[in-house]
């Protein structure tokens, strides 16, 4: 038909052609199994055997679409068709000429395209010599690309090379190889011969050089699996050599296994993976039962038993945090307090590095089971590193792995035993070490313990960098005084105070008790202790910080209530305050150690322990002499010399105090501080010192319900002191009324139980006299020795009322 009356088109079946281009003068066959397709080759059977043959863009598309379609194709003569059945058709196609296909009607039952004939222009406008360059390039090209194919057939190669003209050897190339489809359609698409021809030599060459490369690629791999299956022969040998041999294990399978689990670790350096892998190597090559060998496997073994990438997941509830702590301790606010604002903190800003908490106080308190219940908080392991003794820098950094024995440090001991890079890691006893000619581990410690430095911490046995920044450090203490200041710089310190008697009473009760009687297999039917009971136990059989002793106590009565109860003596055993004795026998503490009643010449003063407060009592005696002093009690420099400053303050306010000014040169002078076996010292007795001196000179008792505590001056001025909150519950405990406290303490008042508080009145003093006009009691001269007790009492005036402010802690604390 004609096409606008210029074109001659004409409608054919037409074939969507899947990785096949087809060119004129090319006969080619191949099978079809489209149904449209096989319906078109039947029409066309009826069409002079006409049809028309376009490639497919993409071969995956099952249904083409007119755009899933090349325009220019082939109208090619179906020369043979055969039927292999319902499936596809095989037929054999001969190329006319080339044509477009003005449009594509793909609806009907077979594909129908409306084409017109194409034009090439095959006519070369070059002499002969651009023509014989023309078939000199493309053989060229054409002999690059059969070296990259191997097995060409040889028929192929000489009819390519027997060709005289361009097109040719152009067609004779193109029919015969396999290009692109994109390549061949622009091929087919072009109508200049010359351009064609330097299309298909740029293709050519292109087409060489990645098969090149791909041959390349092919050798490396191929030399690479060779040297694998070599090696792998070699290993097998190897290993079934030495299981005859009957040596175990070979280097080679474990220098596999090590440098595998090495390569799987995520959170490490590429330096240190690559410095594993060395030692791998080193294991590889080292002869089997070598000592050698049994270093490297030890040393690979520690590192790839580290939790390098194993974390536990953080419970930061606040909620569940404090029900857990308050189960397991009672009391202890202010730490509890501090541990929850950790953990909330940790909620809201998770990445948080370097909260080191520092547990201060003395044994028995808590420290250690507190940092357990912090670790069940917040879903940790939990490690604990007893740091009491050790003077080897070595315990903290590890040693060497070249020294016979040689081990990782206690930090990374307890990370490997912990199984998780974020622990809990308790180090008790920090204030225990020292140091010697092996090394400082306090200072091995800083490392240890600073969130810059300890994110790659480098133990001597490992070598490489371990990030111990995600561990959680908590540190215990019984003086703060013994950590070295740069150390104790980096952690904040919580100060745990002693146990006061009702805090001591609720924990027997609530933990103590039951844990014994659990322990001892006694029920609550079998064993009772009276409130009157524990009461009589804590008075006067403990004397200390903690609990530990009351628990060792109520231990020994949980067994001789089994004794009882197993014996047959009795079906349940009852404790109070009046049978106690007949159990545990006579106290060991009682109220004796105070006096009872005014006397001239004996002061109560408090006094700091490690362990907690004490009460202490300082004795002075005038006696007839020549103005000697002497000082007795194991007493230290300081106070040495607040006794001397003491005497010097006396011989300035003699005048005030009726007393004679030549006192020190008519009389020997003998201060005395009871348990003479007790070493004391510090400046905080100065105060009471001088109050006894007064008292034993002026012959004015004191009133034995008030103790005192504060340094002295020669002026007279009361200077400030430490551990007020340990001595106020000494007082407390010993039944103490009033405590004169120097004027600048008042600010600790707050940090007072407020049990003590109810019990004790705290008088604030800036100078000696306010606390001599009101604790010494006058009364008439008699002519018994002034330091004997004076026969009335009397009633300090103008005391005042107790001073509020403090929070609840606990007894005899060390500070």
């Amino acid at each position: 038909m004609e096409n606008e009356g210029r074109e001659i088109t004409q409608v054919l079946p037409a074939l969507a052609m899947r990785g096949i281009v087809m060119f004129p003068s090319m006969t080619l066959h191949f099978d079809v199994g489209r149904e449209q397709s096989m319906k078109a080759i039947r029409a066309a059977m009826g069409k002079e055997k006409r049809i028309f043959l376009a490639a497919q863009k993409d071969f995956t598309v099952e249904s083409p679409k007119d755009e899933d379609i090349y325009s220019v194709g082939v109208v090619a003569r179906i020369v043979q068709l055969l039927n292999n059945g319902n499936q596809s058709l095989r037929i054999m196609v001969e190329g006319l000429y080339k044509a477009e296909a003005v449009r594509y009607d793909l609806t009907g039952e077979y594909y129908q395209a409306e084409v017109k004939r194409l034009y090439d222009n095959d006519v070369l406008d070059a002499d002969d010599i651009q023509q014989e360059a023309m078939k000199r390039a493309m053989i060229h090209s054409f002999d690059e690309y059969v070296e990259m194919i191997p097995k060409m057939p040889e028929e192929i190669i000489t009819a390519v090379l027997s060709q005289k003209t361009v097109k040719g050897m152009y067609e004779k190339i193109v029919q015969s190889l396999f290009l692109q489809v994109e390549d061949k359609q622009q091929l087919l698409e072009e109508p200049d011969l010359a351009a064609r021809v330097g299309m298909l030599v740029s293709v050519l060459d292109r087409e060489a050089a990645v098969m090149g490369w791909e041959r390349d690629i092919y050798d490396q791999v191929k030399d690479s699996m060779d040297k694998n299956q070599r090696d792998y022969f070699l290993r097998e040998q190897l290993r079934v050599i030495s299981a005859e041999l009957g040596e175990g294990d070979s280097p080679m399978e474990d220098s596999m296994y090590f440098s595998e689990a090495i390569q799987n670790i995520q959170h490490i350096t590429d330096e240190a993976k690559e410095k594993l892998l060395r030692e791998c190597d080193r294991l590889y090559r080292t002869p089997p039962q070598s000592q050698e060998g049994q270093v490297i496997r030890t040393y690979l073994e520690t590192v790839t038993d580290l939790p390098w990438d194993t974390l536990s997941e953080d419970h930061n509830d606040v909620l569940r945090a404090e029900k857990i702590l308050n189960r397991d301790h009672y009391g202890m606010e202010k730490v509890k307090k501090r541990i929850l604002e950790s953990i909330a903190v940790r909620s809201l800003a998770p990445e948080i590095k370097g909260q080191i908490l520092c547990l201060v106080g003395p044994p028995g308190v808590g420290k250690t089971s507190i940092a357990k219940s912090v670790a069940e908080a917040l879903g940790r392991k939990y490690v604990r590193i007893s740091l009491g003794g050790v003077r080897d820098e070595a315990e903290i950094r590890g040693h060497r792995k070249t020294y016979l024995g040689s081990m990782p440090g206690r930090i990374i001991d307890a990370v490997k035993q912990a199984g998780t890079r974020n622990p809990l890691i308790l180090l008790d006893e920090i204030d225990k070490m020292s140091a010697d000619y092996k090394g400082d581990p306090s200072s091995a410690m800083l490392e240890v313990l600073d969130p810059e430095q300890n994110v790659s911490f480098r133990d001597h046995y490992l070598e490489v960098p371990f990030d111990l920044s995600d561990v959680l450090f908590i540190t215990t203490a019984n003086d703060a005084g013994m950590i070295p200041r740069p150390l104790l710089d980096r952690m904040e310190m919580i100060e745990m105070a002693s146990y006061t008697r009702e805090e001591k009473w609720h924990i027997a009760r609530r933990h103590l008790l039951p844990k014994q009687m659990k322990k001892h297999g006694l029920t609550g039917s079998m064993l009772r202790v009276s409130k009157s009971g524990l009461y009589a136990l804590i008075d006067g059989y403990t004397r200390e910080a903690g609990v530990r002793q009351l628990e060792r106590e109520l231990a020994s009565i949980c067994r001789k209530a089994a004794r009882k109860i197993v014996a047959g003596e009795a079906e349940s055993v009852s404790v109070t305050g009046k049978n106690l004795e007949s159990l545990l026998g006579i106290p060991r503490f009682t109220d004796t150690a105070l006096q009872k009643e005014d006397q001239v010449g004996v002061v109560n003063g408090l006094a700091w322990t490690s362990v907690g407060g004490e009460t202490m009592e300082i004795e002075a005696i005038i006696l007839p002499g020549t103005g000697k002093i002497q000082i007795t009690g194991s007493l230290g420099e300081v106070m040495t010399e607040s006794a001397q400053i003491s005497v010097s303050l006396v011989r300035s306010l003699a005048d005030r105090y009726g007393i004679d000014p030549e006192f020190y040169k008519k009389n020997d002078i003998h201060i005395h501080a009871p348990e003479g076996a007790v070493p004391k010292d510090g400046p905080s007795a100065g105060v009471t010192m001088t109050t006894c001196l007064v008292s034993a000179l002026s012959g004015m008792a004191v009133d034995h319900t008030v103790a005192m505590t504060g340094e002295i001056t020669l002026h007279g001025r009361v200077l400030p002191i430490g551990g007020l909150r340990e001595k106020s519950m000494a007082a407390y405990a010993r039944g103490l009324k009033t405590v004169f406290i120097p004027w600048d303490n008042q600010k600790d008042l707050e940090e007072i139980d407020e049990v003590v508080k109810d019990h004790i009145t705290f008088i604030p003093v800036k100078e000696i006299g306010e606390i001599l006009d009101r604790v010494l009691i006058k009364r008439a001269p008699v002519a018994a020795a002034p330091s004997l007790p004076a026969p009335d009492k009397g009633v300090p005036e103008g005391i005042p009322s107790v001073i509020p402010g403090a929070e609840p802690s606990s007894p005899l604390r060390a500070q």
